[in-house]
């Protein structure tokens, strides 16, 4: 018997697939608990119009990080924090103080998506990749200064 998976089912496989599984499995564990529905005419073109839908909300997902990395090419973020004795941080600057300087520029970026190449503690100049999508990375200079 066909079925559409309605959600991931362990070994057989994840929301959305089309699967041939044995009828009694169908019948007495996947229809009953709502994990999966029968592969008829109906249920079959729902399935593909879903398909669709996600296929186009994941192309304008793509095309919209890649308009916002077109923006972003080339940015230089500048923080300022308080510094000691040669140029040395008191802390260290954060994905989330990157995530903040960002925000103040106008791009909305999670601290999640930031990788730093490593614990900035002292002035200087570094690179951060920034992962807008699976898809599309973009390269920003990161330059700490000492505040005032």
């Amino acid at each position: 018997m066909k079925v559409i998976l309605l959600s991931d089912v362990k070994a057989l496989g994840k929301k959305g697939d089309i699967k041939e599984v044995a009828e009694g499995y169908a019948r007495n564990f996947l229809l009953p608990k709502g994990l999966a529905v029968e592969a008829t005419g109906g249920h079959l073109k729902e399935h593909q119009r879903r398909q669709q839908q996600n296929r186009e909300k994941a192309a304008q997902k793509l095309a919209a990080a890649q308009k916002t990395a077109e923006k972003m090419t080339g940015l230089q973020v500048e923080i300022a924090v308080r510094v000691g004795e040669s140029g040395r941080l008191f802390g260290s600057v954060t994905s989330a103080d990157v995530a903040d300087a960002l925000n103040k520029k106008g791009f909305t970026v999670d601290k999640r998506k930031l990788e730093l190449p490593e614990t900035i503690k002292s002035t200087g100049v570094y690179p951060v990749r920034v992962k807008l999508h699976p898809e599309v990375e973009v390269n920003l200079e990161l330059v700490v200064t000492a505040a005032p």
